[in-house]
């Protein structure tokens, strides 16, 4: 099964500094057909204005990912962790038991990113966070894991949750596969360029779910990047 959620169908909030889109309900945004798909809680397109960003908040029990897609976030936390992340790059923050923490846009330019949280297998825990370069050119034509449930296997950020974050650069034309499990649920973005996925079209930003499926086949119509979760 293949669901082609069109962007302009998300939920929307403006507030000026932030340009939000929500692929799942979120703050004042809800829809009971899209809470959650698999593990996947939140999908938040967002855009930041310059020198704007989340001040000081709390979370806890969650694993909250973050791709940057252009310009750069910097992140502060209770914890002690500061750090920027740049375009292609991946921060991660398991929330555990609780921490604060702030997002920043300090660059000259908007930020826009992905903000995607995943429901944790185990409450509570330590929290932590970590940031890893990830050069787009090195996922040029095939998936890339950027965080994992199996941070050692996958060589990528380490998440409390089975499930995978990844991401690959297509150009147009080209085709990547992903063997799947059809008993999971897999959620695919691409912020560029019009797909097909098992030959079904989406537009840039449309989501598209996926569940019951053992293989999914990703075409570029256009130069494009795709990001993807697969969760329990």
């Amino acid at each position: 099964m293949i669901d082609i959620r069109p962007f302009a169908s998300l939920g929307a909030a403006d507030h000026g500094w932030l340009n939000a889109r929500h692929h799942f309900s979120f703050a004042n945004y809800h829809d009971p057909a899209r809470m959650s798909w698999g593990a996947i809680r939140v999908w938040n397109d967002d855009t930041i204005a310059a020198k704007k960003g989340f001040d000081p908040h709390p979370h806890n029990n969650m694993e909250i990912v973050t791709f940057v897609r252009s310009g750069a976030i910097t992140h502060r936390d209770s914890m002690g962790n500061e750090g920027r992340t740049g375009a292609g790059d991946v921060q991660v923050m398991s929330a555990g038991s609780g921490v604060v923490h702030a997002e920043y846009n300090l660059e000259d330019e908007a930020t826009t990113l992905f903000q995607i949280w995943i429901l944790p297998d185990q409450r509570g825990g330590e929290p932590h966070w970590g940031q890893r370069e990830f050069p787009r050119g090195d996922r040029s034509g095939k998936w890339e894991i950027l965080a994992s449930g199996d941070p050692e296997g996958d060589d990528a950020l380490p998440i409390r949750a089975d499930a995978r974050v990844m991401a690959a650069t297509m150009t147009a034309g080209s085709t990547i596969t992903y063997s799947a499990d059809p008993a999971r649920h897999q959620y695919l973005v691409a912020p560029v360029g019009r797909v097909k996925v098992n030959g079904m079209p989406a537009e840039p930003r449309d989501g598209i779910a996926v569940t019951g499926e053992t293989t999914i086949v990703v075409e570029a119509l256009d130069d494009t990047e795709i990001v993807m979760v697969d969760s329990r």
